[in-house]
């Protein structure tokens, strides 16, 4: 788990399934029965082919920077987190997800660097799903 601010959680019927699977550690995400597009944020119908025939599925819960900026000065809960990266991540099942890159020095991040979720609890009703670059856990096990 971060050190960031963990923002509480609202799941409503188009996103229960997400929160349920967030707190299980899963990145749950709907899938287009008609186009096959990887829907994010979670909805009832596709924004690309407006088909509501959608199936939820299970992301590997990898994929990579695609772009990022550094936060250095913040205020309310986030000022004493500061430095931190704020990015969207590519996952390998397509979507770009807004999040964080955590467990990591903000300098070393960069566009392309592979990450993989990390979950910070958010209590009851789920997890917010953050990444950390692959390389970090495996340093950490090594």
């Amino acid at each position: 788990m971060s050190e960031l601010p963990t923002p509480s959680i609202q799941p409503n019927l188009d996103t229960q399934a997400f929160w349920a699977a967030t707190k299980e550690g899963r990145l749950r995400l709907p899938r287009c029965d008609r186009c096959g597009l990887v829907i994010w944020y979670p909805r009832p119908i596709c924004p690309d082919c407006h088909s509501s025939s959608l199936t939820e599925v299970d992301c590997a819960g990898t994929g990579e920077v695609y772009s990022f900026t550094i936060v250095r000065k913040a205020g309310g809960a986030w000022a004493e987190h500061t430095p931190f990266v704020v990015a969207f991540v590519e996952i390998d099942e397509g979507p770009r997800i807004a999040t964080n890159i955590v467990d990591v020095d903000p300098e070393t991040v960069a566009i392309g660097t592979r990450v993989e979720v990390a979950f910070d609890d958010a209590g009851d009703l789920g997890a917010v799903p953050r990444f950390r670059p692959l390389s970090t856990r495996i340093t950490a096990e090594s």
